[in-house]
């Protein structure tokens, strides 16, 4: 009976736990919030966490939320996006360059002016997919409360931002919507395949410690798999929304004890590093522009440095070409996807780089690690 009750009050927590994400999630998703479940999670997590409740999201949830996540990223990849990397080389390599000094410059910046250490810097200062990213910075153990609303801030006023920029200059043209995919009733098969081959290279990838494996590998053969036209089909949209769910309760969770002070430091933080961000990219679509002959308002969803999903959805609802934005960030999800483990690795302190069992140390108790 003694073992029993700490149990049950675990399950009792993660269930307020899932309850108070998702509600953040479809409140903002309702809302009309730009990356609404992830961010809703995260906001209502964290405010609860301020608020002393114990937010708790226990260690397979969390990694099969990771590796869900790891699909639905890799599905951006369309035999037409990876036929688009090469139809426009000049432009793919412009934005992969631009978004490694992008990375550079928001590193620069969080450690020269406030102090940032090294790691949680390049985790804050990826323009990568924010699910990735924090999903990474949630197994190094790194401060999920600075990543989470320096990457969000980036997320959030790109897509409020873009539209509006686009719609007041006249480029964006009416909204449609995107096009469907194949039901999981049509194609059971594809769907077995997907699931089993991307959840193989996760636990293989876990298995040899490989950083970030857990949604590394999930990815890489997600991406593979609709880019090489052998799946057209996607985790259902609700699978997909419960997975962010559960990686903004994680992150949310990290908020246990912060100060408000705190906070506003992060966001101080976090809008100094959208500007250093936006002014390098808008730099770099414009040199594309003028060199290249291509269309500034694609080349802008193309070159800013938001989430794929976001911009995809905006290259669609603004009417734009969803082939030359997609393929873009597919390039730069795939550079960063390739770079970002060797990076933390890198910059990782010499003391905290390996357990005896060869996986990486999480000084911060998310329950994350074995």
């Amino acid at each position: 009976m003694a073992a029993a009750a700490p149990l049950r009050t675990s399950l009792i927590n993660l269930a307020e736990t899932l309850l108070t994400a998702a509600a953040g999630g479809i409140l903002f998703n309702m809302a009309g919030f730009p990356a609404g479940w992830l961010a809703g999670a995260m906001v209502f997590a964290a405010t609860a966490a301020l608020a002393g409740r114990p937010i708790y999201v226990a260690q397979p949830l969390a990694r099969a939320c990771f590796i869900a996540l790891g699909i639905s990223i890799g599905s951006v990849a369309t035999p037409e996006t990876v036929a688009g990397m090469a139809t426009w080389p000049l432009s793919v390599v412009i934005v992969c360059v631009a978004m490694g000094v992008v990375t550079l410059g928001v590193v620069a910046y969080l450690k020269r002016v406030h102090g940032w250490d090294t790691q949680t810097a390049v985790f804050a200062g990826t323009p990568g997919g924010l699910s990735q990213v924090m999903a990474l910075a949630a197994e190094y153990g790194c401060d999920l409360r600075a990543v989470g609303i320096v990457q969000s801030l980036r997320v959030i006023i790109l897509a409020v931002c873009v539209p509006g920029f686009l719609a007041l200059f006249g480029l964006a043209g009416p909204a449609r919507m995107p096009p469907g995919s194949l039901t999981i009733a049509q194609a059971p098969g594809e769907l077995a395949l997907l699931v089993t081959s991307c959840v193989a290279s996760a636990v293989g990838l876990l298995r040899l410690g490989f950083p970030g494996g857990l949604i590394f590998g999930p990815l890489v053969v997600s991406a593979v798999l609709h880019g090489g036209g052998f799946v057209h089909i996607t985790l259902p949209q609700w699978f997909a929304n419960m997975a962010v769910i559960g990686l903004g309760a994680v992150a949310g969770s990290r908020f246990t004890g912060t100060p408000f002070r705190v906070v506003l430091h992060y966001v101080g933080a976090g809008v100094g590093a959208f500007a250093v961000a936006l002014v390098i990219a808008a730099a770099a679509a414009l040199f594309a522009s003028y060199f290249l002959s291509l269309r500034i308002s694609d080349l802008v969803v193309a070159y800013a440095p938001g989430s794929v999903d976001a911009m995809m959805i905006l290259s669609l609802a603004l009417h734009l070409d969803p082939v030359f934005v997609g393929a873009h960030h597919l390039a730069r999800v795939i550079t960063v996807t390739l770079a970002l483990p060797l990076i933390v690795r890198y910059t990782e302190p010499p003391a905290a780089r390996k357990t005896k069992s060869g996986r990486p140390v999480l000084p911060h108790g998310d329950g994350l690690d074995d």
